[in-house]
């Protein structure tokens, strides 16, 4: 009967830290052979950079462009402010007396319905100077740009005229204006007054 060794029966410890290290010392050898197998060209590294950094002449023309886009609309903003301020100037000027013009139409309606009171006696001293007023009156409206707005006999619309009744016949097409009861005016080319008319209506057909 044989007696055991007992340093050959007590098992040795394992030492896990150096097996670690041995692995990672054997992985870094591993990876540095592979470099080593394919290293980076400095052609490669090169070309890399200057894709990265713009050509300071190509960033001037960028420049040269985005500065003159930007004059090129500036000039345009002001060739558009100008003539806007010469239309508002010019408008200014041409409209300066509508506020009078307007105060001065119901004059003129009533002196031309005194005139037309005294229509019985067109040959008196007064009614001969009243229609001397009266001319000069629609001349002074006409040399400020105002002119009548042809009314009777025309179509109606409503841009121009202002209904205040319809009358039926037949001697005129439906919306036909028969007569003005106060004459509208036009400032040039814009509205100064209406003019309030009778419109012509079709008769109503009796049924049975």
């Amino acid at each position: 009967m044989h007696s055991s060794d007992p340093e050959l029966e007590k098992e040795e410890p394992v030492d896990e830290p150096a097996m670690e290290a041995a692995a990672e010392g054997q992985a870094d050898a591993q990876s540095a052979a592979e470099d080593s197998e394919f290293p980076e060209s400095p052609e490669a590294e090169g070309a890399g950079e200057e894709a990265d950094e713009v050509d300071p002449m190509t960033a001037l023309e960028q420049d040269v462009m985005k500065w003159r886009e930007l004059a090129m609309r500036t000039a345009a903003d002001m060739e558009n402010f100008r003539k806007r301020a010469t239309r508002e100037r010019e408008d200014s000027m041409r409209y300066a007396n509508q506020s009078l013009l307007e105060e001065l139409l119901p004059i003129l309606d009533n002196f031309e319905m005194g005139m037309q009171a005294a229509g019985q006696e067109k040959d008196s001293m007064i009614y001969i100077g009243m229609d001397m007023v009266r001319k000069q009156l629609n001349e002074f409206l006409s040399n400020n740009g105002v002119e009548e707005i042809p009314a009777e006999g025309k179509e109606f619309d409503p841009n121009l005229h202002e209904a205040v009744s319809q009358e039926e016949t037949t001697d005129a097409a439906e919306g036909t204006i028969l007569s003005v009861i106060r004459r509208g005016y036009n400032l040039r080319d814009r509205l100064l007054r209406p003019a309030t008319v009778v419109v012509a209506k079709a008769p109503e057909t009796s049924e049975g």
